[in-house]
């Protein structure tokens, strides 16, 4: 089986991706293995009559929890308010920071006029009715952001956290950027209308994903079912919660910029999918448009390992190194979810900027590997060095050196034509 050999090298500040060896184990995983000239194809899913997903919702967005491969998508990269689904980014800072120790679940904050009037009982929004000037334990307004959706739950968890919303949405975009959400914006801590709220069906997903994964024990909050606060009980607001077998979170919304969404999570035979939508003009809509989703998923799709943990995944191109290339491979399994029924053609490339500069030690982060279902991206996972590589002799370094002033001239010499 053909081994393709290319590299990605930086040019100033933009990077020119091109691919890193890979192995051919995916032949004899799922049977096909091809070559695609493009690395940046936005996925989306297969036409209708291939047995794809035929969604309704303006922009959508379906994924697999443990690897993060995408099932199907539709506009998952257009900016949307994201309404009350924003309050997943609320529930992250004040999980980070309570994982942190900066803050405690015991710990109290007041309930000031703002949160009141602007979220709580006068406001019309949804509400955990917190009493005015009342002190609540971040524990319970934890319970009343994700349950009941209240908007004096999120600003209450900002002003004791930050002093205040502004700053508290400063902390929030901080955050997303910290965990991979490049284009999340955010102007306050509950997803009011206001035009700084923006995200995408995509990095909604990669949140939900996220909070699943770090957070395996407050996740649980997001399937609990109702919550009583001020003797007032509410029932979470999550549909799925009472229509969907294995349905356990995350969180609807609705502004009337962005329409109403929902990001929903469920787990059948052992398998995490989750479930964004966003721009629909009923509620009703979005239950069973997300619904029907998640259970196309479940029904069409099965977890393929492509390579095990510590497996040999193919080889980085090394610069004056005691060896001309490095053996990569990835402390967890690489999975990727196929159709059933089998027809799906993958690829899988290893990306990275090199060559890689010796020495090299085992475990050092080299790059990622992409891997395409029928010519779109499905997932991405970073793989690292193998092995040690040490420095080479002078005079292996210095014909690495011409070598990479050839290329580079060749290359200069072809982007002219």
């Amino acid at each position: 089986m053909a081994i393709e050999i290319s590299r990605s090298r930086r040019s100033g500040s933009a990077a020119r991706a091109r691919y890193g060896l890979i192995a051919a184990a995916i032949a004899l995983a799922v049977g096909w293995v091809g070559l695609v000239h493009a690395a940046n194809h936005s996925v989306q899913g297969a036409p209708k009559e291939e047995g794809g997903f035929d969604g309704d919702a303006p922009t959508a967005i379906l994924i697999e929890a443990s690897s993060g491969s995408v099932l199907f998508e539709k506009n998952a990269d257009e900016l949307r308010a994201p309404s009350s689904m924003m309050k997943l980014m609320t529930a992250e800072v004040v999980l980070h920071t309570i994982q942190q120790g900066g803050v405690k679940l015991t710990d109290e904050y007041r309930i000031s006029e703002n949160a009141w009037r602007k979220g709580g009982a006068p406001s019309g929004t949804s509400t955990m009715f917190a009493a005015l000037n009342s002190k609540v334990s971040v524990d319970d307004l934890l319970h009343g952001a994700i349950i009941q959706s209240g908007n004096d739950a999120c600003i209450a968890l900002a002003e004791g956290m930050a002093g205040n919303e502004q700053s508290f949405a400063e902390m929030m975009t901080k955050r997303a950027r910290e965990i991979g959400l490049t284009q999340s914006t955010f102007a306050n801590s509950n997803g009011l209308p206001d035009p700084g709220n923006k995200m995408t069906a995509r990095e909604l997903a990669k949140l939900a994903r996220y909070l699943i994964l770090t957070y395996p024990e407050s996740y649980k909050l997001f399937g609990e079912k109702e919550f009583t606060w001020n003797k007032i009980r509410q029932l979470n607001r999550n549909p799925l919660l009472a229509s969907l077998d294995g349905a356990d979170g995350l969180k609807t919304g609705y502004t009337k910029e962005g329409g109403y969404g929902m990001a929903g999570s469920a787990v059948q035979n052992g398998i995490r999918l989750i479930g964004v939508v966003n721009g629909l003009e009923d509620s009703e809509d979005r239950a069973s448009e997300t619904k029907k989703m998640l259970e196309w998923g479940f029904r069409n799709f099965e977890v393929k390992t492509l390579f095990a943990a510590q497996q040999l995944v193919g080889y980085a191109k090394v610069f004056g190194g005691d060896s001309g290339s490095v053996k990569l491979a990835s402390p967890e399994p690489i999975d990727v979810m196929v159709q059933k029924n089998g027809n799906d053609k993958l690829i899988a490339r290893i990306v990275y900027n090199g060559p890689v500069r010796a020495p090299i030690e085992p475990g050092q982060p080299v790059g990622v590997v992409r891997v395409w279902r029928n010519g779109n991206i499905a997932v991405e996972t970073p793989v690292y060095a193998a092995e040690s590589i040490g420095r080479g002799s002078m005079m292996r370094r210095a014909m690495d050196g011409v070598g990479e002033l050839v290329i580079g001239a060749f290359r200069a010499g072809i982007e002219k034509l």
